[in-house]
């Protein structure tokens, strides 16, 4: 459709799509437009519609001629956005993580070998199942900041979870059925702003053409629409206040409340589809053009796209593609207990089939585990990873076991990260007008600081260091707007003890303390 000439753009609307056509269509000037590889089962109903009004030419006048034919070829597997190399991802993870390396190969691999497993060709594919990962260290040292990380870096579905907020089927609460479901929403949403994104130029001409319709009138010569279009997009217009039809409420479909199954709204709106009652409500409102652009936007993406191939699309990438990050998995092994926990051993026994490959349904259809990556992390304080169930500890046969922070790796932390906590801490009162630096005494005390009070009192890891500076800078934060106008602040070693004196005291007696 880009393709196509402004006087003639059109956009097909279909119903139904599930089996691929090949859609072409001629016009007697012997200009002829294709579309490759539409899903539709059956095409109930198309219509062909002129996005640019005033063309010199009137495509409803000329002869035209549509024909529908079967597609010859398939289409071709989803395939991920990111194709870094294992050490792409490794220097990726290194500007936002300190150390750990044997976790950083370990998730490089496993993106790696997905985006490998993509290029294979059938049957072999279905037979490479993805290695499941469990890391292992105390809290702190970044298993779940390799996680937040790996969401920005995957360019796939993908969801990370509390295993504490499940329990066992039969219990009173969410089964972890529920992850799956959920991130059948995620890949949804990633799709549909996948498409919104494709047809952004459309949307946009769209939009504007239907603004001009209000401003000009249907009957307006091309010279004055082009004038008014010159003013539109110079964005001199924005303030004029103009009448809109807007769809009512949310005409989105696929939402509800993440429990999956057909709920009873969306088998009313499934059947008003089908009598022919499914169209969308509007309302007339009075907005500026600046407002109303956006919401226009909206309805006209959510017109272009259709939620059956959004839907199907969606489903296929969380099969191929999905993530799944499983946090504090510790926490559901209780090897002393002498009572049923419907948060414990039950889960894992729920786990067993959803992490080794199942069928879930959801009210998309369903979902087959087999392919999702699985990625679980836990401190392991008070149990062992020879503590899970034994068939668990079988479908998570990576294991990676992450170090303790030395006072060498609070430095780096400190300095190495491009948006490391000195760098926010300036940053933030730069807003005020004030200079703030830190000596590099001043940094490295601070980095002992914080590895004494994770020795003496509980070792928190780098979420100490949230602590110790607060600590450092709560003065000179409160007193900020003092130092308005450019005036500078120097953080030195001296300064650091002084502040946190009292907190290593009060450390050294709080174990002594009941």
């Amino acid at each position: 459709l880009k393709t196509m000439h402004s006087s003639l753009r059109r956009t097909l609307v279909t119903v139904a799509t599930q089996a691929h056509f090949r859609i072409s269509r001629t016009y007697s000037s012997g200009i002829k437009y294709s579309i490759l590889s539409l899903n539709a089962k059956a095409v109930h109903s198309f219509k062909w519609r002129q996005l640019s009004s005033g063309a010199e030419i009137s495509a409803e006048k000329e002869q035209v001629t549509v024909v529908i034919e079967p597609a010859t070829t398939k289409p071709d597997p989803p395939v991920l956005d990111n194709d870094m190399t294992p050490r792409q991802i490794v220097d990726y993870l290194n500007k936002h993580i300190v150390g750990q390396q044997d976790a950083k190969r370990a998730i490089a691999i496993a993106m790696r070998n997905r985006w490998r497993r993509m290029r294979l060709q059938q049957p072999l594919r279905d037979e490479v199942i993805p290695k499941n990962i469990l890391m292992i260290g105390p809290t702190g040292v970044g298993k779940t900041e390799v996680a937040r990380r790996l969401a920005k870096l995957a360019g796939a579905p993908f969801i990370k979870v509390e295993a504490t907020k499940y329990t066992e089927v039969g219990f009173h609460g969410k089964d972890v059925d529920t992850i799956i479901k959920d991130l059948v929403e995620v890949a949804i949403t990633l799709q549909r702003n996948k498409m919104r994104e494709q047809l952004k130029e459309e949307v946009a001409a769209a939009v504007e053409n239907r603004i001009l319709d209000i401003l000009a009138g249907d009957a307006a010569q091309s010279s004055t629409r082009e004038s008014f279009r010159s003013l539109l997009r110079e964005g001199a217009l924005d303030d004029r206040t103009i009448e809109v039809d807007l769809p009512v409420g949310n005409q989105q479909r696929g939402g509800g409340d993440g429990k999956g199954g057909i709920q009873l709204g969306d088998f009313i709106v499934k059947m008003g589809d089908g009598m022919g009652l499914g169209g969308p409500k509007t309302q007339t409102k009075r907005l500026k053009i600046g407002a109303c652009r956006p919401l226009l936007e909206d309805a006209e993406a959510e017109r272009l796209i259709s939620t059956e191939t959004v839907e199907r699309d969606a489903l296929k990438n969380a099969e191929e593609n999905g993530i799944v990050f499983i946090d504090e998995i510790d926490k559901i092994v209780d090897s002393h207990s002498y009572g049923a926990d419907a948060s414990a051993e039950g889960v894992q026994r729920d786990l067993l089939p959803l992490i080794e490959g199942c069928s879930i349904a959801t009210k998309h259809g369903n979902v087959k585990t087999d392919h999702m990556l699985f990625v679980c992390s836990g401190a392991f304080h008070s149990c062992k990873p020879s503590d899970l169930l034994a068939e668990l500890q079988g479908r998570l046969p990576i294991r990676v076991e992450m170090k303790a922070l030395t006072e060498n790796d609070l430095y780096l932390i400190l300095t190495v990260p491009e948006s490391n906590l000195i760098r926010q801490q300036v940053a933030l009162l730069s807003t005020e007008g004030m200079e703030v630096s830190f000596a590099d005494e001043a940094v490295r005390e601070v980095a002992r600081v914080a590895a004494e009070v994770n020795a003496t009192v509980e070792n928190i890891g780098a979420r100490r260091l949230h602590t110790v500076l607060e600590r450092i800078m709560d003065e000179v934060s409160f007193t900020a707007d003092d130092y308005a106008g450019g005036r500078t602040f120097a953080v030195s070693a001296a300064y650091v003890r002084e502040r946190v004196s009292s907190m290593l005291v009060k450390s050294d007696l709080s174990k002594y303390i009941l």
